[in-house]
């Protein structure tokens, strides 16, 4: 009888076991489930290729400014040039002082001409 007890138990967690593995496997199955999932992957992978450009980015900019200024000292363009000295400017008195300005003497009035 023990047996007989044994098996049919085991034979009931093989059964629940197989039955959960499958119910599992349909659920991920479904359209929403792969739609998620098809999301999830897109997402991670234009995280990275965004990762990727950046750090493609930061190195072009690096090597560009490493590449000036080997051509700046090859060239002799990075030395600082010599500004001319400071202009100063005195600050002068209008000596002419505002004119009056008499109005036109003619009128502006079309009307007048006919």
């Amino acid at each position: 009888m023990f047996r007989r007890t044994f098996w049919f138990t085991s034979g009931v967690a093989a059964g629940v076991w197989a039955t959960t593995k499958v119910n599992r496997k349909i659920k991920q199955l479904t359209p929403e489930s792969l739609a998620v999932a098809a999301a999830h992957k897109a997402l991670e992978t234009g995280q990275r290729l965004k990762d990727r450009a950046v750090g493609f980015a930061h190195d072009v900019r690096d090597n560009m400014a490493q590449r000036e200024d080997e051509l700046g000292e090859a060239l002799g363009i990075n030395a600082a040039p010599e500004l001319p000295a400071p202009r100063r400017f005195t600050a002068l008195e209008n000596s002419n002082p505002a004119q009056y300005v008499a109005p036109p003497t003619h009128s502006y009035n079309r009307n007048e001409d006919h």
